[in-house]
């Protein structure tokens, strides 16, 4: 059995798709922040491609948004199609 390593994520696309999601709302970066209890810099470093965030982040995100953090994060698969089927083995 050949293993191939995982397609790369696609951060630009979480990112673009975080400022769209916002945007969709009229949310400005403050309103966001206070939903998500979140700082406004860390949002904006996000959108701006600055920096990814963390686990947390992107779960405060989910949950200000009202998405499944699984949804939030299917942009990171643009590209490629995301795993399906079983787990690996541990």
């Amino acid at each position: 059995m050949t293993i191939f390593p995982p397609p790369d994520p696609d951060p630009t696309a979480l990112r673009q798709d975080l400022s769209r999601l916002r945007a969709e709302r009229g949310w400005s970066c403050d309103e966001l922040a206070a939903r998500s209890s979140l700082s406004r810099r860390t949002l904006i470093e996000i959108e701006q491609g600055r920096t990814i965030g963390t686990l947390a982040t992107w779960h405060a995100l989910a949950h200000a948004f009202g998405l499944p953090l699984g949804e939030l994060l299917a942009p990171l698969c643009t590209g490629h199609e995301p795993p399906h089927g079983e787990p690996p083995a541990r």
